[in-house]
């Protein structure tokens, strides 16, 4: 479970480009991964999700709230878990 003290204060509106996400109301198992998936299940699956985030207008809104709460799942802001710790380890050097 993540440590819930290290996510953003939430404040009114930082959540309303969520309206207009192309991913709003599709199936979540898209963007994120099922228990014990890997290799090219894995690859399809995300490379699906960031087919759709890359038709997304809010997408920087996306992606910038995953790294400012440190999303640690999912594809965000049309990045996996792993590229968005590649940019937070760029950032902090």
């Amino acid at each position: 479970m993540a440590d819930e003290r290290r996510l953003p204060t939430p404040r009114e509106g930082d959540w309303d480009w969520q309206m207009d996400a192309a991913c709003r109301g599709q199936d979540t198992s898209n963007f994120y991964h099922p228990e014990n998936e890997r290799g090219p299940s894995r690859v399809r699956r995300e490379m699906r999700a960031k087919a759709v985030c890359a038709t997304c207008p809010v997408v920087q809104n996306c992606l910038h709230w995953a790294l400012a709460a440190r999303e640690p799942y999912g594809v965000w802001g049309g990045l996996s878990t792993e590229e968005r710790e590649t940019l937070l380890i760029g950032k902090s050097a």
